[in-house]
């Protein structure tokens, strides 16, 4: 019996190391070439928010950044500009606790839904809109909000 209480204490060491930490995702500050700042109204709770998700098995950051901007908009990523800051709250997002890793690119292309599920508008609004009148999704006035003042948050 001692060796199960062994092997079951090892067990629930893994298990919190696999399922007890948060998830690390990306935020991307879409810029065009006008200075325009895309957003994207989600389907599940109307908000709008930037374009971004998890990142996959193998991927870097840059290559998540890219991925999510095509999924999402359609966006070329031409270069990621800078690093706007790296968010950890736990409530930062409803569904579950992650680290996200927010970055603003400029993108090249015509906004367009690609993933119709999940986005249901997308829209380019020029810098000085103010986005402190729209409903924004997870934290994502915050990460706007930095990055319209040029900070680098580690929050």
């Amino acid at each position: 019996m001692a060796w199960f209480q062994q092997f079951w204490r090892y067990g629930k060491t893994f298990l919190g190391l696999v399922f007890r930490r948060p998830l690390v995702g990306t935020t991307a500050i879409p810029i065009l070439a006008d200075g325009s700042i895309v957003l994207a109204r989600r389907r599940d709770d109307g908000l709008w928010s930037l374009p971004g998700g998890l990142v996959d098995w193998g991927e870097t950051i840059a290559d998540t950044l890219g991925r999510e901007l095509r999924e999402e908009t359609g966006l070329q990523l031409l270069a990621i500009e800078r690093l706007v800051g790296v968010y950890s709250a736990r409530d930062r997002d409803p569904r579950m606790h992650s680290v996200c890793i927010a970055a603003a690119v400029s993108v090249a292309g015509t906004p367009q839904i690609q993933d119709t599920l999940e986005i249901g508008e997308i829209r380019a609004f020029p810098p000085d809109f103010p986005f402190g009148d729209l409903h924004l999704s997870h934290d994502h006035a915050r990460q706007l909000q930095d990055y319209l003042a040029g900070r680098t948050a580690l929050a």
